[in-house]
């Protein structure tokens, strides 16, 4: 029989209007009173922050904000936080945002107590210890990350994207506020909700998932195929947008005692390479990297089919696989995610060096099917072509 474990310590508050009780929660854990509160410029733009920031302060808490950073962030970037992280003596990291944010935020709580860049945690130069409290509150559907051990960062002299991975970067806590989504764009939502689905459908498919990942990412699939196309066409529909951060939270508890898959290191690589938004690159491969996969364990792949309700219950296994890659493809059409061909800067001549990145992901071995550099090349030419 097959040995797993599932670990997560993260404390979870879910419901509208949470982000208020964000200083009651923060004492409770004896979250000292200095704060590096890590967001991006759109966030702040939006007006997200100022309440939140206002409410920290008048309960006592000095917070000082870190928005220097990038859609894809960069280790320079989590270098000069971490600096300003000891600049102001803070004792937690607070990150409001999406992926960016919160994978900003977990690197700069490990570098800013510990020192040294985030290669030399990825590549065991220092050993992950020693890091500051980490408060997650998201403010799309999407990543996961507010629950995950995982921080994705590029670095930026190699266009390498590196995971931090340890239990340590779990956060404290996670405040999910479905306010704080009704005003993403609806090509945020399409891709960050795409995100969410790969998770949950590699996180089931993966290697090394396990029956809790698999429970968590059947309810996550069901949930975001259902909730993402509403959430889509009108971002103030409360049921939908409250379900969309549901689903990916599901999502990120699924893959995050698991892993992900060849659909991540393809869109990882996209993304060192190009900047290419993060559930953009995702939802290009996903079909293609699903029709490769298929081919390994058939049942499952048709269970899956029939969760997201693209195939049917009396579908043979040949039938719901063929359903499940036809209904994937119509479900990012219809969220307008657009084809590879079509993305900014890329080129069939970096096609190369996408494999090399892909192949290097540490997240590779863990795809359903065994997966090679040629393997990765004909995924690529497949989805470049549309086919």
């Amino acid at each position: 029989m097959k040995s797993f474990n599932y670990y997560c310590p993260t404390k979870i508050e879910m419901g509208t209007g949470k982000t208020m009780e964000l200083p009651e929660m923060l004492n409770s854990l004896g979250i000292g009173s200095s704060i590096l509160l890590v967001s991006d410029p759109g966030v702040i733009r939006a007006g997200l922050i100022d309440p939140i920031q206002t409410r920290l302060e008048s309960s006592g808490y000095r917070v000082s904000i870190f928005d220097s950073l990038a859609p894809n962030p960069r280790d320079t970037d989590c270098i000069t936080g971490a600096a300003q992280f000891n600049d102001i003596k803070a004792e937690a990291v607070v990150a409001i945002g999406g992926g960016s944010a919160m994978d900003t935020g977990k690197a700069i709580a490990l570098c800013g107590p510990n020192g040294g860049t985030p290669a030399d945690y990825v590549d065991g130069r220092r050993e992950y210890t020693n890091i500051a409290p980490i408060i997650c509150v998201p403010t799309t559907a999407g990543t996961g990350s507010e629950v995950t051990r995982s921080s994705v960062i590029t670095e930026a002299a190699t266009h390498r994207k590196m995971t931090l991975k340890h239990a340590l970067l779990r956060p404290a806590l996670a405040v999910l506020d479905p306010e704080l989504t009704y005003s993403v764009p609806a090509s945020v939502t399409a891709a960050t909700g795409v995100d969410a689905l790969v998770h949950a459908i590699e996180g089931y498919t993966c290697k090394i998932t396990n029956p809790i990942s698999q429970a968590l990412g059947a309810s996550a699939m069901q949930t975001i195929v259902s909730a993402l196309p509403i959430a889509y066409k009108d971002g103030q529909n409360e049921e939908a947008r409250y379900a969309m951060l549901k689903g990916s939270l599901l999502a990120g508890l699924c893959f995050g005692s698991a892993d992900v898959a060849a659909v991540h290191c393809l869109a990882e690589a996209l993304g060192g390479l190009y900047d290419t938004p993060h559930g953009v690159a995702n939802s290009v491969f996903l079909p293609y990297v699903l029709r490769f996969n298929s081919t390994e364990n058939r049942p499952m792949h048709a269970k899956i089919a029939r969760y997201m309700r693209f195939a049917k219950d009396s579908d043979s296994d040949d039938i719901a696989i063929e359903k499940l890659i036809n209904g994937v493809t119509a479900f990012t059409e219809n969220l307008n995610i657009p084809k590879l061909k079509d993305l900014p800067g890329v080129q069939k001549k970096d096609f190369p060096r996408i494999v090399e990145l892909a192949m290097q992901n540490g997240s590779t071995p863990s795809n359903v099917r065994t997966v090679t550099a040629d393997d990765y090349l004909a995924i690529l030419e497949q989805a470049y072509k549309g086919i």
